[in-house]
């Protein structure tokens, strides 16, 4: 969209066997959600979202919940604010102040003796790449992550949340106690050494494994079935009954899934 405003001089729609009322409706939803807008205004708009919740906090002494979409949105704003500012860029292209930026947004995002703040937040990875410097410094400031995975989603495994990536500051002993967090610990080994595993199978097939990687298999896939959601509570606009477990259920099934 920056490249389109700045460098082009003339703009053409060529509808190929479509309506030009879909390049209009494409032109006012641009705008319509602030694709024209410069970049220090999208930059303030996530500062000014938490001044709101804030408010509310601080005065109407409420709980709040901030669901920030997209976190990456802000950081990229910051960016182009920089370069517009002549600085120099550090890592990956982003801005100098990328760590500072980010944690006067997230620090503001507390509790106090009137009221709480509790933010969701979504977070666009470029290239899936968890250690680009954006998703990295959002995670720092986080308690929990859920990450998605395409993965998963070529599988048709739904919900598509990777184990493996996600986290939260929650999974301790003293919280969950000492059974559920080492059968987690568990399930989360063996389905990292699935993946290891994952490129000699595509080659060499499950024959070429060993006693002890094929059993480390069977347990992974049945592990990965379970966590995923029944297909028929999928379905759009529609109300059906599917099994609910409780968490002491969930974690003994898990638990057995390691002696078959």
């Amino acid at each position: 969209m920056e490249l389109i405003n700045n460098i082009s001089e003339a703009h053409g729609f060529g509808r190929v066997g479509e309506r030009t009322r879909e390049g209009n409706d494409l032109y006012l939803e641009m705008k319509e959600f602030g694709m024209n807008e410069p970049p220090g205004d999208r930059m303030r708009v996530g500062l000014t979202a938490l001044t709101m919740a804030e408010y509310f906090r601080d005065v109407k002494e409420q709980d709040v919940l901030l669901i920030i979409d997209n976190i990456f949105r802000f950081v990229l704003a910051g960016s182009e604010v920089s370069a517009l500012l002549g600085r120099m860029p550090s890592a990956v292209g982003y801005q100098p102040t990328l760590s500072t930026e980010m944690g006067t947004l997230q620090e503001r995002i507390t509790s106090t003796k009137k009221g709480s703040i509790t933010s969701i937040q979504a977070v666009y990875v470029p290239m899936d790449d968890l250690t680009d410097p954006a998703p990295a410094t959002t995670f720092a400031h986080l308690d929990a992550t859920t990450v998605l995975s395409r993965g998963l989603a070529s599988k048709c495994i739904y919900p598509i949340v990777d184990p493996l990536d996600t986290t939260s500051t929650m999974l301790q002993p003293r919280i969950v106690g000492e059974e559920h967090y080492e059968i987690a610990q568990r399930v989360k080994q063996t389905s990292q050494r699935y993946n290891e595993l994952q490129d000699i199978i595509a080659i060499l097939g499950l024959d070429e494994l060993s006693e002890e990687d094929r059993l480390t298999v069977a347990r992974a896939r049945k592990n990965e079935c379970f966590l995923s959601q029944p297909s028929h509570s999928r379905y759009t606009f529609k109300i059906l009954d599917f099994p609910l477990f409780k968490l002491r259920i969930s974690v003994t099934c898990s638990d057995l899934s390691f002696n078959e």
